[in-house]
């Protein structure tokens, strides 16, 4: 794993766009760093997800064979690098797609081309609770249930689970999105009694490699059955709501209205 610094990534990520840019013919609108470098407690050895929003050239959308609308670079031992194209991105904020919304709460942000800020009332138009606590059940359960049931769990899987209860918390008391950072997220719903359980479980993660193992942890265990239970019943009370397209479409056509160079 290489240890190249946050600082050193800041310099080469840039970089790294510009020739994503020429390669594929294409215009960057956004970049951020995901996952637990985002988070707030990376592991000494994690390495860094840059995740990246993208338009295309306007003649490319009219061609009626389907463009990919993704781009994936190859994984190495540095960085995980992939992109949506602009249709993609609507798409999934008209849905609410979670993921969206955590990339572009991201503190660590490589780039910018205005695009959150034209984006933000769009954001708030099409968040919506109930997929939010969907989505956010559904990767708390398969962690509870796949890596937190043996004698030995891995530190991180614990975060895992506990990052999506503490969304479904959030966004039940506040009805926004939730932060990206996890102590900002902890330290405004985790109960007090969790706190010195979860404390520790941060300084093990944040000094352990990321497959080093521990005993489960009771408290911790016991909190996410009960949470996801409660939420789950909330989440299947909430009314589906549907929303119109037309500030999705429009957004859309203004972007593309002007090509680029």
């Amino acid at each position: 794993m290489s240890h190249i610094t946050q600082q050193e990534m800041n310099i080469l990520v840039p970089k790294k766009l510009k020739e994503i840019e020429k390669d594929e013919n294409i215009k960057i609108l956004y970049a951020v760093e995901s996952g637990s470098r985002a988070w707030g407690f990376a592991s000494p050895d994690s390495d860094y997800d840059v995740r990246f929003i993208y338009k295309r050239h306007r003649r490319d959308y009219l061609q009626l064979n389907e463009q990919r609308d993704v781009i994936e670079l190859p994984i190495d031992d540095t960085w995980d690098v992939n992109g949506w194209d602009l249709d993609k991105t609507l798409r999934l904020l008209y849905c609410s797609n979670p993921t969206l919304f955590e990339w572009l709460g991201s503190p660590i942000c490589y780039y910018d081309a205005d695009f959150k800020n034209k984006l933000a009332p769009l954001m708030k138009e099409y968040f919506s609770v109930k997929k939010g606590m969907c989505h956010y059940l559904g990767m708390a359960k398969k962690n509870i249930k796949v890596f937190l049931q043996g004698e030995e769990v891995i530190p991180k899987k614990y975060f895992y689970a506990l990052r999506p209860v503490l969304a479904c918390m959030w966004m039940y008391e506040k009805q926004t999105p939730p932060p990206v950072l996890f102590d900002e997220l902890a330290g405004a719903v985790l109960p007090e009694y969790l706190k010195p359980h979860v404390n520790r479980l941060l300084d093990i993660k944040m000094n352990m490699p990321e497959k080093g193992i521990i005993k489960p942890i009771k408290e911790i265990n016991d909190f996410l059955d009960e949470a996801v239970i409660r939420f789950e019943e909330i989440a299947k009370n909430i009314p589906d709501e549907r929303k119109s397209w037309d500030m999705l479409n429009d957004f859309f056509y203004e972007q593309t209205e002007n090509d680029f160079c």
